[in-house]
Parts: structure tokens; C-alpha cells; sequence
């Protein structure tokens, strides 16, 4: 009953933005002209049929096509994500012009794009293995302790900053960086609350720590000089957030670790 009661919600929270755009906006013009809006994903965020090739929200990418379809629905288009298996290759797709936007968090790495207000908070945190006698973030940077990490994610980029003796060990994309792990490679394995608490589920007695390294504050990119484009998202994420949408959600997708960033206090 809970579930159906947050889909009739959310369903009509979709009809209302729908309706809230009655005339239309020179700013993502050229999104009504090409009838669709073209989303970039990387692969923590979403599955492919193997049958069809469709793409499909996964993890945190559920919540997200969610907001993203609330964006199409508002603009009058069609969303249509375009999966990448690494965050650089994402960004190559937006700096290409072969997406139109994309879900990522802000980086002085991460040129090419503007940000907009973040949707999301996702804390950065660790899983270690059931033996391990790292209790706290302060306990892993020592030295001869590996961390896996994938490469290029934001989780990473920041713990880097940080460590002073742990070495980091690198895969391209999450699951084999929970190989190192399960394969005794790394000693903890870093990432998003949300993400973490996923893989500590399929490795018998593992614990995922209480305290975060950082946040990661994720919103929408699009490729720089697009200030309109940017401008407009801007507005609906914060409507989105004050309306309640971004709690929906989070909430649909009953997925734990993720949180709503805070709404633009004036």
C-alpha cells in the first residue's frame, strides 16, 4: 500500500510538472526542436538489457531518470540516456555535443561542464571486510593499507587529497572494484553510502563505517557556454527539491544511503 501511495504521488507530482510549463522557453529550444533530451550516465547508474539494449536506472540512477523524466515531462520531450562506462568517457560524450546533459558531481577536475545545484548528497564512506580492524575513516590511512577505488569517481578524488601513507589500488567501474576487496587485493573499498551499502550485502560480514570522508553533491552538467540550458535546469532542480519531488523519489526507489541536497535558502 506504501509503495502504491508513493507512485500515485509521484505520478501526479509528474503531471504537475508537466502542466507548470504552459508556453514555451527560448532557453531549451532547441530541446523542443529535437524532441528529446539525451542523458549521460555512467555505469554505477544504470543496467542494459542484454536483450534489447535498453538502458535502465541502477542504484542511484533510479532516483535520477526519475527527476530526469519529470525535466522531459516539464519541457513537452522524450528522455533518452546514453550509458558510458567511465565518467570520462560521459564527459567526453557532453563536451561532444552527443548528450545534452548528464548527472555528475562538481570536480575542478571535471572541465568542459557546468554544474548546476546539486539534487543529491552522497556520502563518501568505507567497506571493510569482516576481520579488519579499521573502525574509523582516521584508521585507514596508515601505511601498507590499499583502498580500492574506481578510477576518476569523485569519492576518489577526494579521498586522494586526503591520504598521506594508504595507497590507492584502481579498477575502471565499481564491480571489479569490489573485487580487489573480496579478492584480498585492498584492505577497504571506498565509495557513496549507497553504492557501499549494496556490495557490503554480498560480502558475508562486512561492515560499512559510520563516519564519510566527504559528500559527493550531485546535480546536472551540461556542456559549458550553455547558460540558458543551465539557467533552466537550475530553476527545476530547485523546484523540484521545494515541491517535494526529490524526496519522492528517493523514497520510490527504497533505496538506503541517499538523502536530499539542501534546497537554495534565499
Amino acid at each position: 500500500m506504501k509503495k502504491l501511495l508513493l507512485t500515485v504521488t509521484f505520478t501526479a507530482m509528474l503531471a504537475s510538472f508537466a502542466e507548470a510549463q504552459q508556453t514555451p522557453d527560448p532557453r531549451v529550444a532547441d530541446l523542443v526542436q529535437a524532441g528529446k533530451i539525451r542523458v549521460g550516465m555512467h555505469s554505477v547508474m544504470y543496467t542494459k538489457d542484454p536483450q534489447t539494449g535498453e538502458l535502465k536506472g541502477a542504484s542511484v540512477g533510479i532516483i535520477l531518470l526519475n527527476i530526469a523524466r519529470a525535466l522531459g515531462a516539464r519541457i513537452g520531450v522524450e528522455i533518452v540516456p546514453v550509458g558510458h562506462p567511465t565518467i570520462p568517457e560521459m564527459l567526453t560524450c557532453l563536451t561532444t555535443s552527443a548528450c545534452d546533459m548528464g548527472f555528475m558531481g562538481p570536480d575542478p577536475s571535471r572541465t568542459g561542464v557546468d554544474f548546476s545545484p546539486p539534487i543529491l548528497q552522497l556520502d563518501y564512506t568505507l567497506l571493510v571486510p569482516a576481520a579488519s580492524s579499521i573502525q574509523r575513516i582516521a584508521d585507514v590511512d596508515r601505511p601498507g593499507v590499499r583502498i580500492a577505488a574506481v578510477k576518476d569517481h569523485a569519492s576518489t578524488l577526494t579521498l586522494s587529497r586526503i591520504l598521506k601513507h594508504a595507497q590507492l589500488v584502481y579498477a575502471a567501474t565499481p564491480d571489479p572494484t569490489f573485487e580487489l576487496l573480496r579478492s584480498g587485493q585492498a584492505d577497504a573499498f571506498a565509495s557513496v553510502r549507497g553504492v557501499i551499502l549494496e556490495y557490503s550485502a554480498k560480502l558475508l560480514g562486512s561492515r560499512v563505517l559510520e563516519e564519510h570522508y566527504g559528500a559527493n553533491l550531485l546535480g546536472m552538467v551540461v556542456p559549458k557556454g550553455q547558460t540558458g540550458r543551465l539557467a533552466y535546469i537550475s530553476e527545476f532542480i530547485e523546484q523540484a527539491k521545494a515541491s517535494g519531488l526529490v524526496q519522492q523519489s528517493i523514497q520510490r526507489a527504497g533505496l538506503p544511503g541517499y538523502k536530499m541536497a539542501a534546497a537554495k535558502t534565499n
